[in-house]
This record gives structure tokens, sequence and C-alpha cells, in this order.
């Protein structure tokens, strides 16, 4: 007799007879119960038309008011460079307490002050341009100045290619932003927001799983059968993880034709990292609806726990070097931290493997202890 492992050949065989049977059971459970296809399939697509098109972290159209106190010819070239600009909307005038009230009423987020002396004071080296922010928005603020800041220096540097001067000096500055050569915000919020995705597909529904399994009493009929704890923990994951591979599938596409997010990495290592990543959230799903056995209390534990700190503690929508230090020693913990890195890097960067392979070890561990408790406290039998 021939041994599949601890298991003789007929055992095994039998082993997976069940488990192939507790996945046609679940998956037709799937096909009946419109709400799994609506997570594991409609929301992927409604999310990334949402956050793709809807949620961008870009600063365009900006009102400003450019005050022109000084009639020269060369304030006039200055402020002709922010009616040219793509990312304002100014509003001419020579009032500085008109300015000042639009600011107060939200009308202009900026004003750029060209004050009576600058002409004169471009000639002896010393003009300056007051530029005043809105700060109520501490992050739109920062870009509206850079942006400002920008345009007056474009003006200097056409002046001083013309041979008419020059406000910044000998100095020329050549910048360039590396693997988001367009500056598009959706470059990092189209990976990050297949982290959610997946977060949702894989933690959600399999949280409510096991938990409505005990609501409506079916494992106690599971209990009285040969089936084992493992079998029916395969039973329930597998065909989750086969629809939460499809919703990462649609997400690719869409990234990469509706919102043109380059791919320079591998699609393996993307598929891969991806694996694993499904893997973890999978067994915080099993884990959590195997302790609580509450449709309920199931759902929102998993959303406390994984949904939250994906979109708020990942890296995906905040610097995680910005945060306190005792809020980032917390993100240590966190899988989705892990994946937002290996997806910025994999889509944006290419094959880094210093990224890829401390990340994806760190889910591989995750996912196997996740595993491993959730057998440790599924019990086949009744409390």
């Amino acid at each position: 007799m021939r041994y599949m492992g601890h298991l003789p050949q007929g055992a095994f065989s039998a082993k997976l007879l069940r488990v192939w049977s507790l996945v046609r059971k679940e998956t037709r459970q799937i096909f009946r119960d419109p709400s799994s296809i609506a997570i594991g399939v409609v929301l992927p697509v409604l999310l990334i038309l949402l956050f793709g098109y809807g949620l961008s972290l870009d600063v365009t159209n900006i009102p400003v008011a450019v005050v022109l106190e000084d009639p020269s010819p060369e304030a006039a070239d200055l402020a002709a460079g922010f009616q040219l600009s793509p990312y304002f909307e100014p509003q001419l005038m020579t009032s500085m307490p008109q300015a000042r009230e639009l600011m107060l009423d939200r009308q202009v987020d900026g004003i750029v002050r060209i004050r009576p002396d600058f002409a004169r004071n471009l000639g002896l080296g010393t003009a300056e341009v007051q530029i005043l922010v809105h700060g109520t928005d501490a992050n739109r603020a920062r870009i509206i100045q850079v942006y400002a800041e920008a345009a007056v220096g474009q003006w200097s540097a056409r002046r001083s290619a013309e041979g008419r001067g020059s406000l910044a000096g000998p100095v020329t500055v050549r910048d360039r932003l590396w693997f988001n050569e367009a500056n598009e915000s959706r470059y990092f919020l189209v990976p990050g927001l297949i982290v959610l995705i997946m977060t949702l597909i894989g933690a959600l529904l399999t949280a409510m799983v096991m938990a409505r399994e005990w609501e409506r009493g079916t494992l106690e009929a599971l209990f009285v059968t040969p089936v084992r704890t493992d079998e029916i923990l395969l039973g329930k994951t597998i065909p989750y993880f086969v629809l939460g591979m499809i919703g990462l599938g649609l997400c690719i596409l869409s990234g990469r034709f509706l919102f043109h997010v380059p791919l320079r990495g591998s699609v393996w290592v993307l598929v891969g990292v991806s694996m694993l990543y499904l893997l973890v959230a999978l067994g915080i799903g099993l884990l959590i609806s195997s302790g609580v056995k509450s449709q309920f209390v199931a759902s929102q534990v998993t959303l406390l726990v994984t949904f939250l700190p994906a979109v708020m503690l990942s890296g995906f929508l905040f610097d995680l070097r910005s945060m306190p230090a005792a809020v980032r020693m917390i993100t240590y913990i966190l899988p989705a931290r892990y994946y937002v890195a290996l997806l910025q890097t994999v889509f944006l960067a290419g094959d880094v493997w210093s990224v890829i392979v401390p990340n994806a070890t760190v889910l591989a561990g995750m996912a196997a202890v996740l595993l491993f408790l959730t057998l440790s406290v599924t019990k086949k039998k009744l409390a």
C-alpha cells in the first residue's frame, strides 16, 4: 500500500473527495447568495471606478487672486504666467482688500501679490512676490504654495533665458519624478485600492461564512459526519480564494486599461504576493468567525480589525514615516502594510527583490500562523 504523507492512498482519496464535496456545496451557496457575488465581483468594479475617477490627490484648477499693484510690463508678464498655467484659475485685480475678502469667503484658495515697487526692485535684484495660501487644509495649502513658487520660478527662468535677468540667480534646477513621471495620484491610489478590495473579499466574506453556519445550525450536521476540521476549513476557503483571485484580475485589468497605471514588474510576482495576502485575509476572516459565531459581530470585528487599518495605517493614503513612533510600531503587525509596499513596488518600480522578498516572507509567515490559529480555535464539537 502506497502512502500519501501520513495517509494511505485510499484515505487520501477519501479526504480529497470530502473536501471537493464541501467546495461544491460552498460554491453553490455563493451563487445562491447575491451578497457574496456583490462583494466578490460587483464591489471591486464599483470601488475601482469610484476611487479611480472620483478620488484624486492631484490639485488642479486652483482659484487664486493675482493682485497687480504694479502696472509695469514685468508685473503683467508674471501675472500672465499664472493665467497660462494648467493648475491655476487666476482672477486679476488691483486691490489687496478685495483679494482678502475673496480669501475669507473661500472664493479663492490663494493670493499672489505683486507689490507696487516690483519693477524697480527687479532691476536692483531684490524683487519679491508675496504668496498667501488658505491653510485650513494643510496638505492642499503646501501643494498650492509649491505650485505658485514653481510658476514664479518658471517665469524667472524664462527671463534668464531671454537675457533679461533673473530672480533665481545663475543656478538652474532640473527635476524628475522617478517611477511616476506623470505625477498622477492614481498611480499609487489604484494599487492601494487593490489592497482594500482583497481585504474585503478575503476577510469579510469568510468572516460571514462560519458565523452563518453557526447561526443556522448547519455545522452540527457536519460534526456528525466523517469530515474533519481541516477539511471543513478547506471547503470554506477554496471557493472564496477563487473569488478573490477573480476580483484581483478585475482590478489589474481596470488599473491597466482604464487608468493606464504602469505594471513594470512581473505579473507572476504580482499574482504570487496577492495570493499570499489573500490567504492572510482569509485566515483573519475564518479566525474571527470561528471564535465569534455571530454574523453581525463577525462583520463588525472584521471591519474594525482589517478594513479600517488597511485604509488608515497601511501607507495607502498616509505616509507611515510621518506618524508618531508608537502608531508606526503598530503598523508592523498589519498585513496590509506589507501588501501596499509590494503592490506599489511591483506596479511602479518593477521586481525590486530587496523589497519583495522581505515583505512576501512576512505575509507567508502571517498566513501560516493564522491558519494554525484557526485550526486550533475551530473544534469539531458543540460548546
